[in-house]
């Protein structure tokens, strides 16, 4: 498909558009792009979209203007979308399926009241009947609900605290464990962290409404989106894609080069999707909410920011291989979340290819998000975004737990496991009877050879002693050490820099290098900046030290940072270290480090602390001279 630019700098090709660089892991959703396979979708047009369409064309030949990248705006009938309370399609009882079939609803309502819905669909539970509780008030979300778990009843203020005053009051707070249960609390308030995990993660999709527009001002904007295009080098394919979906075809269009904000508007103006893949690399405020979130999830946490212009389409249904939260902040965007086919599609190991219209199954939530709302949906949960003819929609996807289930464990733990058990047991290295291609294999699956029965049995008793060789922690291990190459670098306050690294007074002055030296005694009190700052690995014959302070805001930028302990100072320095994991968020003394000397002591603060691991309780002065 040749796109032309409706501008007289019409100096870009056309390109193969199945293509689309480089994907940021996490939060980019995997739709197989690459594929020049299409699945057509069903196209009704309706007499409405007929004659909007012949008014478009109309329109364009007058002004003589060719679209870059021509998408149907098709209108669809919004039999729901103006009321207060999102209408819900009725589905058969006893359908054996439970995953993405609840849906919790917060609305508050102009009229100054707040209406809670909980929508079960479970087998043996007729569908559809929603319990309703409203109360009346000054539209504060003081909430009680007639479900098995109740929301908090003593919520009074989770509307009135913006994201700035809410990074401030976190700042404050010395664990960085409860600085992300803060902001997650704030980011699906009213619903409970109790109550999300109990019920909703990883099981059941959910909706808050909040009717408060600003409530996530200050984290992204169309206006900030605009300035970081004129800022940053902000590359097609790497860090913005331009997308449309029509006709059930799903299209990229990334030029080459740096996507110019002449460009990108025009192709936004002829009605396609950007999205931006990471932009906690441009946004402070993105960057600060995910640094904190990762320490919550212990699993990178990611965003794409989607900019879908009125009346369009930019993605095919499809699922994705992520928890995602799907935070509105301008606009409205129509969503549509459907049940999940079969079984092997609940939380899925990776993302699905796109679908087209036929391919879906029962549509089990069908509403408008509008700004300030939050939809959430587990991995596997089919589904598509289309925007409104009357306005833009802006939202931000923040996404987690990618690769971290069990399974993704054991995958590091079962090779290890048959490792270790190979070269520690003799009955493992002992070799196969000699006729056993006599009786086992396909061939031989339906024989009633005694022998295959002693074969099998002899196999499952050697699977049930690997158990005995796993080594748990070290695949534990590997895991931590992915998940610190994945981390954003944390945001500090003003406070950790006085007390870091960053806030040492070296400087060049009057011809010379000044204050270099920072001063380390017995008595300085130190902790680590962060819970998940640094992990303590094996790595035969020394100790790794992995950690996440010095990552760069771009995803995998670097590779994994690392300080090595030499096995002759293995005892003494492991220790240490290990105590001052175990005593965060608490302030410990050097002196109280294991080590032979007060001088191995102070040589290990001074490391963590140049690495920018530690904080020094009192802010950082230097000796003058060495």
């Amino acid at each position: 498909m040749k796109i032309k630019r409706m501008s007289a700098f019409a100096i870009y090709r056309s390109i193969p558009t199945e293509k689309c660089g480089l994907q940021e892991k996490m939060s980019k959703s995997s739709e197989n792009i690459s594929s020049k396979k299409t699945n057509a979708g069903l196209q009704m047009v309706s007499g409405i979209q007929k004659l909007k369409k012949k008014q478009k064309n109309m329109k364009s030949k007058k002004n003589g203007a060719k679209q870059r990248c021509p998408v149907v705006k098709e209108a669809f009938e919004d039999t729901c979308h103006n009321s207060q309370v999102t209408k819900e399609p009725q589905s058969k009882a006893g359908d054996g399926s439970d995953v993405g079939s609840v849906h919790c609803e917060l609305v508050l309502k102009k009229t100054k009241k707040v209406v809670l819905k909980l929508k079960r669909q479970k087998q043996g539970i007729t569908p559809g009947i929603s319990r309703t509780k409203v109360v009346n008030g000054n539209c504060k979300p003081k909430v009680v609900v007639q479900t098995p778990k109740k929301f908090p009843e003593d919520l009074e203020c989770w509307g009135q605290c913006s994201l700035k005053t809410l990074l401030q009051d976190i700042g404050k707070l010395q664990n960085s464990k409860d600085r992300a249960a803060k902001m997650f609390e704030w980011m699906i308030a009213p619903v409970s962290p109790t109550q999300f995990f109990s019920e909703l993660w990883e099981k059941k999709s959910a909706l808050v409404r909040r009717c408060k527009p600003d409530y996530y001002k200050g984290l992204f904007s169309t206006a900030e989106f605009d300035r970081i295009l004129r800022e940053n080098d902000v590359q097609f394919g790497v860090n913005l894609d331009v997308t449309s979906y029509s006709g059930g075809k799903r299209e990229t269009h990334n030029p080459p080069g740096r996507a110019l904000p002449l460009v990108v508007w025009d192709y936004y103006k002829n009605g396609c999707s950007l999205r931006l893949l990471n932009p906690q690399s441009f946004s402070l405020n993105v960057w600060n909410v995910l640094s904190i979130l990762q320490e919550h999830f212990c699993s990178m946490a990611g965003t794409n920011v989607y900019l879908t212009p009125p009346g369009t389409q930019g993605f095919a249904p499809h699922y994705d291989d992520i928890e995602a939260f799907v935070l509105q902040l301008e606009g409205k965007k129509h969503w549509r979340v459907y049940k999940a086919r079969s079984n092997d599609e609940v939380l899925p190991q990776f993302s699905s290819r796109n679908f087209s219209q036929d391919e879906l199954g029962e549509i089990v939530l069908d509403t408008v998000l509008e700004a300030g709302d939050l939809l959430y949906f587990p991995r596997g949960v089919i589904h598509q975004g289309d925007c409104l003819p009357d306005q833009h929609s802006l939202h931000i996807t923040l996404s987690t737990y990618q690769r971290n289930s069990w399974a993704d464990l054991l995958e590091k733990l079962l090779p290890a496991t048959l490792q270790s058990a190979i070269e520690e047991d003799l009955e493992f290295r002992t070799g196969l009877p000699l006729d056993y291609l006599e009786y086992m294999g396909v061939q031989n699956s339906e024989s009633n050879d005694r022998r295959r029965a002693s074969f099998i049995e002899k196999v499952h008793s050697l699977i049930k002693k690997l158990t005995n060789y796993a080594p748990v922690d070290a695949a534990v291990d590997q895991k931590a050490v992915n998940f610190l190459h994945d981390c954003l670098p944390p945001v500090l306050t003003q406070e950790e820099k006085a007390l870091s690294v960053h806030g040492a007074p070296a400087r060049w002055e009057n011809g010379d290098a000044r204050d270099v030296v920072v001063k380390t005694e017995g008595r300085t009190r130190i902790r680590l900046l962060r819970k998940h700052i640094a992990r303590l690995c094996s790595g035969d014959p020394s100790l790794l030290l992995y950690y996440s302070a010095e990552n760069s805001r771009v995803y995998h930028k670097d590779e994994p940072k690392f300080l090595e302990i030499d096995s002759e100072y293995f005892l003494q320095y492991a220790d240490g270290i290990e105590k001052l994991i175990h005593s965060y968020p608490k302030y410990i003394t050097v002196d109280s480090l294991s080590g032979e000397t007060l001088d191995d002591k102070v040589s290990l603060a001074s490391a963590l602390f140049e690495k920018g691991l530690i904080l020094i309780k009192k802010p950082t002065t230097s000796l003058e001279g060495n």
